[in-house]
């Protein structure tokens, strides 16, 4: 079986379990879920929605965020980790994004990944999630995986990235790429891991993983 045909069969079970997968980053506007995908990294999807209420409560567009004090925006993002750097990132960005972009996040994946605290991965949940425009963020979720399934080496997260757009076809990236983290999440997780439940794994699973799955009961 190709890795083209092992990820349609994989993608048809996948639209059985989660036909509509949220997104898990409770968001408004493409400048809210900007800031979420921000806090997020290091950092449960959680952990960031319990504390952006209060973060967007004080600020919820780059106008006000740019006028707020940093270390506010640091003491109610402090949960988050990384308080320090994110709370400085999330003030410049803001300043930024009135300054070259009239206040509005720009549609464009470069233009996204030069703004500070912003990477590939963040811009391309941000293209996805706010614009609908194709892209296929991974995070370790997807990482752990593709690997597992034998769809990507797993040699870097760029790679894994390269792998899957190959081999999904480009009008199913913005949502497969959710159903394969909602997946991760409940069927086949990095700790408490139960092959018993995990009925991807079990049909397309990786064959050197599931031996040593096997092997070490």
């Amino acid at each position: 079986m190709t890795r083209k045909e092992k990820a349609k069969e994989i993608l048809n079970i996948l639209n059985n379990i989660y036909p509509e997968p949220p997104v898990p980053l409770d968001h408004k506007d493409p400048y809210t879920l900007l800031i979420a995908v921000l806090l997020s990294a290091q950092c449960t999807d959680e952990r960031v929605n319990k504390v952006t209420p209060e973060l967007f409560a004080l600020a919820d567009n780059p106008f006000k965020m740019a006028e707020a004090d940093v270390d506010q925006i640091k003491s109610i993002i402090r949960p988050c980790g990384l308080s320090p750097r994110k709370s400085k990132a999330i003030h410049e960005l803001s300043r930024i994004l009135i300054e070259k972009y009239n206040g509005e996040v720009p549609a464009d994946m470069k233009k996204l990944e030069e703004l500070p605290g912003v990477g590939h991965k963040t811009a391309s949940v941000v293209m996805s999630q706010a614009f609908n425009e194709p892209a296929f963020p991974v995070d370790t979720h997807i990482h752990r995986l593709a690997w597992r399934w034998g769809l990507s080496t797993g040699k870097s997260v760029e790679k894994t990235e390269e792998d899957l757009k190959k081999i999904f076809p480009i009008e199913t990236w913005n949502k497969v790429h959710l159903q394969i983290i909602f997946y991760a999440r409940e069927y086949s997780p990095a700790r408490g891991y139960k092959f018993e439940k995990d009925i991807i794994t079990q049909q397309y699973g990786r064959k050197s993983f599931i031996k040593d799955y096997i092997d070490k009961k």
